[in-house]
């Protein structure tokens, strides 16, 4: 039998989004090793439109004016000469689930990682954006609501989808991502001429990553290490993302921590699981997220973690972490202290790389495939009735549906 040739639309590099890189480039390996599927990657670039224009080559609104033009016109335009090529499509980020109104819906699938780029829509007023931004953002929407398949990564994401009525529940598929290779708690022949663990030069530290969006909440992370490096003056924050942020800069600079603060450049996964390793203790103060990716990388790298009590980060990290109420800084400063004194006990090492090895990503591609699998049969049989996918870490993955045409309201 023909293998089942699935193109993976992924986001153009230049976007400069970490984990939706991360999320692409291991899907597309997990699919490599698998039989039954051709996996066609494509990825355009984000070509420099607006920053061609006198004065306007650095400038962040160019920036984001080439990202548009190339999200809504130039990537779609693009997949209609691709679509010919494959039997199904899978978009691995939903803020490009526009690209489904280029696609036959049927065979297209969206990864669903979280709803912030429809908050405008469904809490406008938590979310004011102007009019031109809520017009793409439904744009965006109804793409991914047209589509065959929509993927997400945990129950809570699940919930928040129905909880919105955005999509039938028998179109989704449970596919939770997975711990890329790298991140282990055995070191590396390269590790001691790290040029930042040389840098650290053995002080210790706490490490967060992420980038500087509000709901990453570095403003809680920066207030907490002040009053935790206050009781351990040698102590050192290392944020991995904020780099070029004036904002990242400027809190750290108020609080009187920027000789505490090293802010590096984007790191390979290698480099990163070095850090992860080292670190004293891992900080994820997110008040919300969609899956919480550096969570597992960290425990896999045999780290201690310390994150905000939230559901999806309840069901990623379990009993393998340890939770601090969302921006609650006292509660978040004597339990980091805790730890750090050795007065509140450690997660054992083994709790913690079981918890991480429940995640992989050749389960995550085998779900997806199997999915695309189904789906193609099913409409080939004109079949109206779909079980449920279930495959690896995926079990009791959601049923759903080959009739793409059902969309909940918002």
């Amino acid at each position: 039998m023909r293998p089942l040739r699935l193109s993976v639309c992924l986001d153009p590099r230049e976007e400069g989004w970490h984990s939706m890189d991360v999320a692409g480039e291991e899907l597309l390996g997990g699919l490599r090793s698998l039989p039954g599927v051709v996996a066609l990657p494509l990825r355009p670039p984000l070509p420099p439109l607006a920053r061609r224009l006198p004065g306007l080559a650095d400038s962040s609104l160019a920036f984001n004016a080439d990202r548009v033009a190339t999200r809504h016109l130039l990537y779609p335009a693009r997949i209609l000469a691709e679509a010919r090529h494959a039997d199904a499509f899978h978009i691995v980020d939903h803020s490009y689930a526009q690209l489904a109104h280029a696609l036959p819906a049927r065979r297209t699938g969206v990864y669903c990682h979280d709803l912030d780029a429809f908050r405008s829509l469904l809490s406008p007023a938590q979310e004011p954006r102007p009019a031109w931004f809520r017009a793409l953002a439904w744009n965006t929407l109804r793409g991914m609501q047209r589509a065959g398949l929509v993927f997400h990564s945990t129950g809570a994401v699940r919930a928040e989808l129905l909880a919105h009525r955005l999509v039938s529940p028998e179109r989704l598929v449970h596919a939770p991502l997975g711990v890329s290779t790298e991140f282990s708690p055995c070191g590396d022949a390269g590790e001691e001429d790290d040029p930042l663990l040389r840098e650290l030069g053995g002080r210790p530290f706490l490490l967060h990553v992420g980038s500087p969006m509000r709901r990453k909440r570095l403003d809680v992370l920066f207030q907490l290490f002040g009053a935790v490096r206050s009781r351990h003056p040698s102590l050192v924050l290392v944020q991995l993302g904020g780099r070029n942020s004036p904002d990242v800069t400027g809190c750290a600079r108020t609080l009187g921590i920027n000789e505490a603060l090293i802010l590096p450049d984007a790191l390979p996964r290698l480099r990163l699981a070095r850090l992860y390793r080292r670190a004293r203790l891992v900080l994820v103060p997110s008040e919300s997220e969609g899956f919480g990716l550096p969570v597992i990388e960290a425990l896999a790298s045999g780290s201690e973690v310390v994150a905000s009590e939230l559901p999806v980060l309840r069901e990623v990290g379990g009993d393998a972490v340890h939770f601090a109420p969302v921006a609650h800084v006292d509660a978040w400063v004597e339990l980091v202290c805790g730890l750090l004194e050795e007065r509140t006990p450690a997660i054992p090492a083994a709790t913690r790389l079981a918890r991480a090895e429940r995640f992989r990503w050749r389960s995550h591609a085998s779900t997806i495939l199997a999915a695309y699998q189904e789906l193609l049969r099913e409409q080939g049989s004109g079949t109206q009735r779909r079980s449920a996918v279930s495959t690896g870490v995926s079990r009791g993955a959601s049923a759903r549906s080959s009739a793409a045409s059902t969309d909940g309201g918002v």
